[in-house]
């Protein structure tokens, strides 16, 4: 690989970094051709695009990114990395967790979630679990409205004469 190539994949790199919120670090050492071809259309299936990258070329990339990628640029630039963008946050986790089954293979290297790292094999599952800002909003959103249905629901099955006398209670103080 040349230098205008190396330049050329480094930029794409980066472009992919400053355009999503979503990045996994996987090593795929140890997986045959068909395991990997098979792990590749997986990806492909969930939406999840992957890309094997030169750990040097990665490193480069996520400094010019212009994002803070703490200790998974430093700790992970080992071995045969791949990197796995997608849209949803929990979907190439999960899709690490399918393909390994009762294997060890692939290794996740690392994430980077919204400015959250995650660094290290033991953090798929929490990854899997992990929800999403959407669900997190939706659980808000829920928990506020309880105490409003609870009051409206007991003022409701109370009937019109409780209704009236919690108003003139309310005038009095």
């Amino acid at each position: 690989m040349n230098r205008t190539e190396k330049a050329a994949v480094v930029a794409e790199l980066t472009e992919t970094f400053r355009n999503n919120n979503f990045v996994y670090l996987a090593d795929t050492t140890g997986l045959t051709a068909n395991q990997t071809n098979a792990f590749r259309r997986l990806l492909f299936d969930q939406g999840v695009e992957m890309r094997m990258v030169k750990n040097t070329l990665l490193r480069i990339a996520m400094e010019d990114s212009g994002k803070d990628f703490g200790a998974l640029k430093d700790r992970s630039m080992k071995g045969q990395t791949c990197v796995l963008v997608s849209d949803a946050q929990r979907t190439p986790a999960e899709s690490l967790k399918k393909f390994r089954g009762a294997s060890d293979k692939p290794l996740l290297k690392g994430a980077w979630i919204d400015n959250a790292v995650f660094v290290g094999d033991d953090q798929l599952a929490t990854l899997v679990k992990l929800k999403t800002k959407e669900d997190l909003v939706g659980e808000i959103i829920g928990l506020l409205q309880s105490p409003i249905k609870n009051v409206i629901g007991g003022l409701q099955a109370s009937g019109p004469q409780k209704i009236g006398g919690l108003i003139k209670a309310l005038e009095e103080r």
